[in-house]
């Protein structure tokens, strides 16, 4: 049986160690994927200096790579197979219209969720991994350096956009990613046996 399964949250909160430890427990039927994809397109929105590139360029090649990862998933449903992705839209939603507000003619969450649902397939489960910022940000802060979405303010309006996108989505679940791995991973994995994936 195929299912598509998405996990979101704030730089810090465990999405890709879950992601995979939850693929190694579902095992061989489950593939692991994430955003920025590994596609050419992908590869540059990750290499990208984002000092020269404008929000709307950011977003825009954000959305390039998610309608070809978006197709790539859509391979692996038909093949019978549990997608277990780290980020989706609700990500570039998220992300990017806190880079937008103030600079954006409108509501740029609302023209981001509505654009990226137009390209998008609608995950089976979303679940948010919730944890406060500050602690996102002491469990990065081993990394190299800080990316310009690493820094408080910027992250408090992240989860506040990723609060909103789970009132306005009922089917998103959002769950309390404060915990070691492998709790957070046992509850991720008991929705996904909930939905029957």
């Amino acid at each position: 049986m195929s299912g598509f399964v998405v996990l979101e949250g704030i730089d810090g909160c465990g999405k890709s160690s879950v992601a995979k430890l939850l693929v190694k427990r579902i095992g061989k039927r489950a593939v692991f994927t994430r955003e920025p994809t590994d596609s050419w397109i992908g590869k540059a929105v990750r290499r990208g200096d984002k000092r020269e590139l404008s929000p709307y360029t950011d977003a825009l090649l954000f959305m390039a790579d998610r309608a070809q990862h978006t197709q790539e998933i859509s391979k692996l449903l038909g093949k019978g197979r549990l997608v277990i992705s780290d980020r989706y839209y609700h990500s570039t939603v998220a992300y990017q219209a806190a880079c937008l507000k103030g600079i954006f003619k409108g509501d740029p969450f609302k023209w981001l969720l509505e654009a990226n649902l137009k390209i998008s397939l609608e995950p089976d489960l979303t679940i948010i991994l919730d944890i406060p910022p500050k602690l996102g940000l002491k469990r990065i802060e081993g990394r190299s350096k800080l990316s310009r979405f690493e820094r408080l303010a910027f992250l408090e309006q992240v989860r506040a956009n990723y609060l909103k996108l789970a009132r306005l989505d009922k089917t998103i679940v959002r769950i309390d990613a404060s915990g070691d791995l492998e709790s957070v991973t046992d509850a991720v994995l008991e929705l996904v046996k909930e939905r029957n994936l």
